[in-house]
């Protein structure tokens, strides 16, 4: 890899952690807010059929990251498949919770609130919060305030994928694509009404480069 090409990894490594690092926030944040005992975002794999735990704060933090389990499983993969958000204050009663697999987590929640990431038609994952305290009923406001947590965990894990994409591109190509990776690596920095132009750019240049 010449010096050009290993300075736009850096760059692109260097993004995928921003977005990682954003998600991060965006679980603990939520954990805080609702006062519960964790919160994870989940990502949909597509091609493996999985969701991976992208991020999680609080009960698990330190051992789920990075742990899979099928796309279908339990209330997660009920969100994901559905795309409706959904509150379970007692999981006992719910046939759809996947027990055994929460206990291979090591984490075996009393309650949930789950709602999908979407990016238009598309699901990206699931953003989760578990064990919140017990409350007579889950108010309107705090569904709003889960698809706000949402809506920005969608964002930043369609920017993570980006970033993924054009890492897998540029480690399994030639040169050429060094020059995608470092106009991601720009129109990253970029924000505000520019991000719309950005993405479509990279888009387009993505499918040029692919054809």
């Amino acid at each position: 890899m010449s010096e050009l090409e290993a300075a736009v990894s850096a760059g692109v490594l260097g993004a995928e952690e921003r977005h990682r690092e954003l998600l991060r926030s965006i679980v603990e944040v939520a954990r805080a807010i609702f006062g519960a005992k964790a919160s994870s975002i989940l990502l949909l794999d597509e091609a493996a059929g999985e969701l991976v735990f992208e991020a999680v704060a609080g009960e698990g933090e330190e051992t789920l990251v990075g742990q899979r389990l099928p796309a279908g499983t339990g209330l997660a993969g009920w969100v994901l498949a559905t795309r409706q958000p959904i509150v379970v204050e007692d999981l006992d009663t719910d046939p759809r919770f996947a027990r055994d697999t929460a206990a291979e987590t090591g984490f075996v929640p009393k309650g949930l609130m789950a709602v999908p990431l979407l990016d238009g038609e598309r699901a990206l994952g699931v953003l989760e919060v578990l064990d919140r305290p017990q409350r007579s009923r889950f108010s309107l406001a705090e569904m709003d305030l889960l698809g706000l947590f949402a809506s920005q965990a969608a964002l930043a894990l369609d920017l993570l994928q980006r970033a993924r994409r054009v890492q897998a591109l540029l480690a399994g190509s030639g040169g050429e694509l060094a020059v995608l990776a470092r106009l991601a690596e720009r129109l990253e920095a970029m924000d505000g009404a520019e991000r719309a132009v950005r993405m479509r750019l990279l888009e387009a240049l993505e499918e040029v480069l692919r054809g």
